[in-house]
């Protein structure tokens, strides 16, 4: 069965940065387009990037020019480059098989002073 296993999350400053992981198994990891998504305390799902099989990426507009989402098809693994984060990305972070909608287990990044 489809497995989703997220890393990479913390406690960071303001400023700061991280590059979360998502390892991928039980399907073929290279055709499938995969997605990062979030969810704020109080707050629903928010999607944030995508990465086609291809490599081909699309940002929602609030992370666009500051987030990268890239792709190791050799690893089965998906990554999300997060510069400069702040207070606003605290979040528990998903990585998303899209075609069946599968989510890891997160992990949570939390920017604080």
């Amino acid at each position: 069965q489809v497995q989703l296993v997220e890393s990479g999350g913390g406690l960071v400053r303001p400023g700061g940065s991280l590059r979360l992981s998502c390892e991928a198994s039980g399907f073929v990891f290279r055709v499938h387009s995969m997605s990062w998504v979030r969810q704020s305390p109080g707050k629903g799902l928010e999607w944030l990037a995508t990465i086609t099989g291809d490599g081909t990426t699309n940002y929602d507009h609030s992370v666009r020019g500051r987030f990268i989402i890239s792709r190791d098809n050799a690893k089965n693994t998906v990554y999300l480059q997060m510069p400069n984060l702040n207070v606003g990305d605290t979040a528990v972070y998903y990585c998303q098989m899209n075609q069946m909608g599968t989510r890891g287990q997160g992990t949570q990044v939390t920017v604080s002073s």
